[in-house]
């Protein structure tokens, strides 16, 4: 399974575009507290438009509770990474996943990227910028592994039939 974790997330509009991504792709979300944002925020709701009803999350309190309660292979997405995300091996559709984010304003603490300094990644980019927009960084690597996974049971087609232009004029 694969998880998205956001680390004391601070921009309501950044987790209501992750909100949507989980959504999109069958992906359980994590939020670890402090939020810096109510989750009924209506910065949060617009970003997720209508599909925030359908998330599969789940909160914490802190990073241990986190911790304690999810067993499985973490990768921590970080400027400090050495990696790219896609040096890694996501295929096995039966690991649980967890990418972990950072706050936007600091990033994962040191004091636990530390402890896991072999699963820090980063997203090459130029060297003018420090890091992408954390919702563009969670598409990206989901993503990745979701095509490693030759995208599960992911639809390949537009789901609404009245809106398939192609089929109607063909």
């Amino acid at each position: 399974m694969l998880n998205i974790v956001l680390f004391e997330p601070e921009i309501p509009a950044n987790t209501g575009n992750i909100m949507r991504t989980c959504v999109a792709t069958h992906t359980k979300l994590h939020l670890i507290k402090p939020l810096g944002f109510s989750l009924e925020d209506k910065y949060v709701k617009r970003c997720g438009v209508n599909y925030i009803d359908k998330c599969d999350y789940t909160l914490y309190d802190n990073i241990e509770e986190f911790f304690e309660k999810n067993k499985g292979t973490y990768y921590f997405l970080t400027r400090y990474g050495k990696k790219p995300h896609s040096s890694f091996d996501y295929s096995d559709k039966n690991e649980n996943i967890y990418f972990v984010f950072g706050k936007e304003s600091t990033g994962i603490p040191l004091s636990i990227l530390k402890k896991h300094l072999d699963k820090c990644i980063r997203i090459p980019m130029s060297e003018d910028v420090r890091a992408l927009n954390v919702s563009n960084t969670v598409a990206i690597v989901i993503y990745e592994a979701l095509r490693q996974q030759d995208y599960l049971d992911l639809s390949r087609v537009e789901p609404h039939k009245d809106k398939d232009i192609i089929e109607k004029e063909g």
